[in-house]
Formats: structure tokens, C-alpha cells, sequence
């Protein structure tokens, strides 16, 4: 099993421990209304988690998720600085401490020689309390030695300079003011910024304004996208988001009131550096489609905008890279040949 499944594993794990014992219909009941405020809007300086009860239904409910979200946007952030990893992360908003799973997930050699030091801010102490428990049974040092420091997220926030600063599933409970001055102080502060949002129309909307705010402080967007210039998708026709799959535990579908052990978290995201990066060339935007010896992709691209590429069977090994590719993946591939396909 390689470090990233590991880490996944064992997060799992602690979540059961930690959870064994709550009573279904009190973790059902505080899962509906966090579901109302996450879809919802929330007023600014309300922590949508206020005791013990919601921030256990929140870990079963939305951890394993943003840990999907954040480990796959990171992902891509390693991929484009294959040479660089955080030797210190601040995660802004970071709650039960999903993000800071992600980061050992992506990068599980701690950063460097002295290891990665972590510190995770958010204003509702049930929730840093809870990541604290969590991360003692981690077994990873950059989370069992993190700091869980309770600060109120927004305008006046004042952050260590640091290599890496997330920014999960924050945006939408903020001000318009108090999301500017927090990706402005992220800019400042961090050598690498990543924000991710929930992939619904508005999730996208913060994204993009945050991602302006970054190019705007001088960062260069590394991933999603293949270039820092304007976005190519049309506002309001449309917006950019990614899926990643999610494991579902017996716990996590009870809470939910599910039965399939998976589900497809969708969210956006943004990671922009102050260093060198390689952003890909292409990037896939939609599930690839099947026809009969064909594959359509759906590509933002570096120079040429939004298109879709055909790649038929004659293409050969391109067509077999075509067929494994997926939602979000690079395109082409690192290892695929450099025949052209069709432009559809």
C-alpha cells in the first residue's frame, strides 16, 4: 500500500475510534442541519460547528470528503513542483484538520530534513480539540506535533510566512471583504496557496476571484489550469470543477443514509506558487466520453483555450491513454506519444 493509501487508511481509522458509540439518530440529525448551512449561507463569524455532537457528525460526515478534495488538489500541486515539498503548512479554517491529512497524504516524508511543521487555524475549539485526537493516532509527526491554535478567520488575520497555506471549504462562510483579506494575507504569506471550494456554480465563482487575487499578488497559478491568463469558461454558462471518489466506512453511510460504499465529492480548486512550476499542458474538464473506437476529451488548454480532442483508435498507444484517462488527469499524459489526435 503506497503512503498516500496509508494515510487515507489510517484516518479512517482514527474516525471509527473516535466515533464509536454516537448515537445514529444524534449524528443524523446534527448531518441535516451542517447539510442546510454547507448548501446554504452561513453569517459571517457563526462556526457552523458548535459542540462536541456537531463536530463528530461533521467528521463523519464531510471529512473523509474534503480529505478526497484536498489530497487530490495537492496532487496536482506536487505534480507541477515535482522537486518541492512544504517544510512548514499553515491550513486557515482548518477545523477537524482534513487538509493537514492531505498534505501528509502528498507529501509523507514530512518536507525536508527537519520535518514539516503544521499549525492549523479555525475558529471553533470542539473542532480543533476533535483534530487533535485525530492526529495522535496518525503516527505522523507533522500531524501529532501540530499546533490547533483557535483564531477568528477574516479580516485582521495575521499568518507566519510558511511554505504552504490551505484555504478548504472556508470561502463561503466569509464576507466578501473578509475573503478578500484573508486570500490577500494567504498570498503574502505563503510560497505556495492552495484553495479549494465546494464544485457548485458559486463554489467556482469564489475560486476564480480568488484566483485573480493570487496572479494579482504575483503568484502563478500551478493547477488546475495550464496557464495563469483569464479563465476561458464563460461566466455563468458554465464552471470548472473536479470530482474525486470518496470511500464510504459502515459509519460514514449510516450517518449519511447511504448505501453505496463510494460517493463522488465535486469541488474546485486553485494552487498557485512563488517558485517554479510546471503547469500541465492540457487538462481534462469533463468525465471522458465513449463512442465506438473513440474517446472525446473535454480540454482546457495552455494556448488554445476550451476545445475537445478525438482520439480514435488509430492512434494506438494514445487511444489506450485516452481510454485510461479520467476527470482532472493531464493530458497528455507524461509517458503517452506526442502524435496529435483530432480536434472535434
Amino acid at each position: 500500500m503506497n503512503a498516500s493509501l496509508r494515510t487515507a487508511e489510517v484516518l479512517r481509522a482514527a474516525l471509527a475510534g473516535l466515533l464509536d458509540g454516537l448515537p445514529p439518530s444524534k449524528a443524523a440529525q446534527a448531518v441535516e442541519r451542517l447539510i442546510a448551512n454547507y448548501r446554504g449561507v452561513t453569517p459571517t463569524g457563526t462556526p457552523l460547528l458548535r459542540d462536541r455532537s456537531d463536530v463528530a457528525a461533521y467528521a463523519a460526515y464531510r471529512m473523509p470528503a474534503t480529505f478526497e478534495a484536498v489530497r487530490s488538489a495537492l496532487d496536482a500541486l506536487a505534480d507541477a513542483a515535482p522537486g518541492w515539498a512544504p517544510g512548514s503548512h499553515v491550513d486557515v479554517g482548518g477545523g477537524t484538520g482534513a487538509a493537514v491529512w492531505a498534505a501528509e497524504a502528498t507529501w509523507p516524508d514530512g518536507g525536508g530534513d527537519g520535518g514539516r511543521t503544521t499549525s492549523v487555524l479555525d475558529w471553533a475549539e470542539p473542532a480543533l480539540a476533535l483534530g487533535r485526537e485525530l492526529a495522535a493516532e496518525s503516527g505522523a509527526p507533522a500531524l501529532r506535533d501540530a499546533e490547533w491554535r483557535r483564531t477568528r478567520i477574516g479580516t485582521g488575520l495575521k499568518l507566519p510566512e510558511c511554505d504552504l497555506v490551505t484555504v478548504s471549504y472556508v470561502l463561503g462562510e466569509l464576507t466578501e471583504a473578509d475573503r478578500g483579506a484573508l486570500v490577500a494575507e494567504a498570498a503574502r504569506a505563503g510560497q505556495a496557496v492552495a484553495i479549494v471550494e465546494p464544485g457548485t456554480p458559486d463554489g467556482y465563482a469564489r475560486v476564480i476571484e480568488a484566483r485573480d487575487l493570487l496572479i494579482g499578488a504575483g503568484l502563478r497559478v500551478a493547477a488546475p489550469c495550464p496557464h495563469s491568463g483569464a479563465c476561458p469558461i464563460e461566466s455563468g454558462t458554465d464552471w470548472c470543477h473536479f470530482a474525486a471518489r470518496v470511500s464510504r466506512s459502515s459509519l460514514h453511510r449510516q450517518v449519511k443514509g447511504g448505501s453505496l460504499a463510494y460517493e463522488d465529492e465535486k469541488f474546485s480548486y486553485v494552487a498557485a506558487v512563488r517558485f517554479d512550476a510546471e503547469p500541465v499542458r492540457a487538462r481534462v474538464i469533463r468525465k471522458p466520453q465513449t463512442r465506438k473506437g473513440q474517446m472525446l476529451l473535454d480540454l482546457c488548454t495552455e494556448t488554445e483555450g476550451l476545445r475537445r480532442e478525438t482520439v480514435s483508435k488509430r492512434h494506438g498507444p494514445l487511444y489506450r491513454a485516452a481510454r485510461d484517462a479520467s476527470w482532472g488527469d493531464a493530458w497528455p499524459p507524461h509517458d503517452a506519444p506526442t502524435s496529435a489526435p483530432e480536434s472535434g
